[in-house]
């Protein structure tokens, strides 16, 4: 599909975006090789920069559009259950811009949620252009999201399962064909650019007993509530900013002062953190290490999120989850009668809290799966995402995803529509 490699080369080009602001505020460097801001050697000024992104993304937002606030996916499911799929196409230069500059400032982001809402905008585009029917343009969404989404983590998969569980609603064939095509051409692409490999490489993990699976599940339980915790946490953060008797257009550098703060103390904290992610599920950090990475990100992201600025949750979520997952893995390991492997409970914490936060079930377990290619690991990433899923449902009736929208008088639908043919009536 022509959609999904547009889309493809965009999530390629963001991410050179991404770090060419990088090298530009962290090292002065006008290049665009990625580098982690984490090594900067900027001092206390490491505390302005991301002030001045929240700066400019707050400008864009305020003469742009308010639509690049937040971080893309729930704003593509408003437009899908209220307008009919209909993105205006400035955002298809406008989100990827304001979010390079968020995250190339430090912000503590992954580049997925903005290159779906990108991806979703250009495939909302071309289904305004050509004479196809709402529905038809709502795949044609989807369509670009999961390019988008596989490009960027050569998850093809899971990229279709999200497009089914937070932006189509339904599992019929005639919108599962496209998107899954598109997220096949977009992970392509990626494989061509990028090169073959899993994005989080790690050692191969060997099978799970039953023990460890029931630990691994009874994990899944504890981060149900933690996704919970967060999401309620992110919400709570952006009431508070609501009631400032300031323009929303400075809230992202009212935010952008929280990560300059906490990424002076933590620099491991600023931009996307994939090294992170790397490093957790590598086994690579001590249980003291996990414990701060968890903490200062949980902090660092949820404000500046809150504030409104333009960026990623998925990437954020599994650091946390994987620091979390880590960190009560290597508790565990002290009994060995737990027989639970660190590193797969990195992984297992990764998928829960995702899948805790977004009710995405299906698409968290996948997700780690592909990214990281562990075979083994399927089976408890699924039960604890399963466990994850059911505590969240119990603890809290919206997502992280849908609360925004939620609030604004939008019906989320909670079943999805399968295919339906009418019985053959008998001809007398």
């Amino acid at each position: 599909m022509a959609l999904a490699a547009v889309v493809a080369v965009i999530a390629f080009g963001l991410t050179r975006l991404i770090a060419l602001v990088t090298q530009l505020a962290f090292f002065g460097h006008w290049n665009t090789t990625w580098i982690s801001p984490s090594t900067h050697q900027r001092g206390a000024w490491v505390i302005v920069i991301p002030v001045i992104g929240g700066l400019v993304v707050g400008l864009m937002a305020r003469w742009g559009s308010r639509a690049i606030r937040g971080h893309g996916i729930p704003e593509a499911m408003e437009q899908v259950l209220t307008n009919e799929s209909r993105i205006a196409a400035r955002m298809i230069w406008l989100k990827p811009l304001s979010s390079a500059v968020a995250i190339g400032t430090g912000g503590p982001f992954g580049a997925e949620g903005p290159i779906i809402a990108t991806g979703g905008a250009l495939g909302s585009y071309v289904g305004q252009l050509l004479p196809v029917t709402a529905d038809e343009r709502k795949t044609l969404l989807a369509a670009g999201a999961a390019a988008g989404m596989a490009a960027i983590f050569a998850a093809p998969l899971a990229a279709v399962l999200l497009s089914i569980e937070l932006l189509l609603f339904e599992r019929r064939a005639r919108s599962l064909v496209p998107v899954a095509m598109a997220a096949a051409t977009g992970a392509a692409v990626r494989f061509a650019l990028e090169g073959p490999g899993p994005v989080f490489p790690m050692l191969a993990l060997g099978p799970a007993s039953f023990v460890a699976l029931t630990f691994y599940t009874l994990l899944g339980l504890v981060f149900g509530v933690a996704g919970v915790a967060v999401t309620r946490l992110v919400y709570g953060l952006e009431d508070a900013f609501e009631k400032l008797p300031i323009h929303w257009m400075w809230w992202p550098a009212i935010g952008g002062l929280a990560v300059g703060l906490v990424g002076y103390v933590v620099p491991s904290t600023l931009g996307v953190g994939y090294e992170n992610i790397v490093a957790v599920i590598g086994g690579h950090l001590t249980m003291g290490a996990l414990a701060v990475l968890a903490f200062a990100k949980l902090v660092s992201w949820s404000i500046a999120l809150g504030s409104g600025t333009s960026g990623g949750t998925l990437a954020p979520l599994f650091t946390i989850g994987g620091a979390l997952g880590g960190l009560l893995g290597l508790a565990l390991a002290h009994w060995p009668i737990t027989q639970v492997d660190p590193r797969m409970a990195a992984l297992v914490g990764m998928a829960a809290l995702f899948a805790s936060a977004s009710r995405a079930m299906l698409t968290a377990a996948v997700f780690v799966f592909e990214t990281t290619m562990q075979p083994h690991a399927l089976l408890p990433l699924l039960a604890a995402s399963v466990a994850a899923y059911l505590v969240s449902g119990l603890m809290m009736q919206h997502t992280i995803m849908t609360e925004k929208i939620a609030r604004r008088g939008v019906h989320v639908p909670t079943d999805l529509v399968a295919e339906h043919k009418p019985p053959h009536s008998a001809v007398g």
